[in-house]
């Protein structure tokens, strides 16, 4: 079911994809998806948390700087990728129209940015990170700087971008 939702979100194109439509892609009733899931929102968020987690896995080197690569490169390529950038792209266009979806929006980059924090607050526990450096300012332009670019399109999500800005967040 949540493949099914992510590939209807995927393939939307900023439409708004349906309970049914998703029960339908999924093979099941729409009595099924709600027994699991309270609402169409529930089912996307479950299902970019799912991929998110597949796709950008928590990284611990026990180096800072390789953490924060590692995790820019894996959220970089990942928004690049089928069915997770087209996803992410139709949920943002449907959040701005609906309140309910914007709030499961603001849930899963809250635990994306919380997985920023924690390779962050690592760094700082092992004397890697200055005990003078703001780690919300550092989390804001971590993903100020990805949704910018994700949603304007206007220059490079890649690997060789994610290692050059993850090293300019550190110095």
């Amino acid at each position: 079911m949540l493949d099914a939702a992510l590939e209807l979100l995927a393939d939307a194109d900023g439409a708004p994809v349906s309970v049914e439509t998703i029960a339908r892609a999924a093979g099941v009733g729409k009595q099924t998806l709600y027994r699991w899931w309270p609402s169409k929102g529930a089912v996307l968020l479950d299902a970019l948390t799912d991929r998110a987690a597949q796709d950008v896995p928590a990284p611990d080197t026990g180096s800072l700087r390789e953490d924060l690569r590692a995790l820019a490169v894996a959220t970089f390529e990942a928004s690049r990728r089928r069915p997770s950038g087209p996803a992410l792209r139709t949920l943002v266009q449907e959040a701005a129209r609906d309140a309910h979806l914007a709030e499961l929006m603001r849930t899963f980059t809250q635990a994306r940015r919380d997985a920023v924090r924690a390779v962050l607050e690592r760094g700082r526990e092992r004397g890697e990170l200055g005990a003078d450096r703001d780690v919300d300012l550092l989390v804001d332009q971590f993903y100020g700087f990805f949704w910018y670019r994700f949603l304007l399109g206007h220059a490079p999500l890649d690997a060789d971008t994610a290692v050059r800005f993850a090293d300019a967040l550190l110095r």
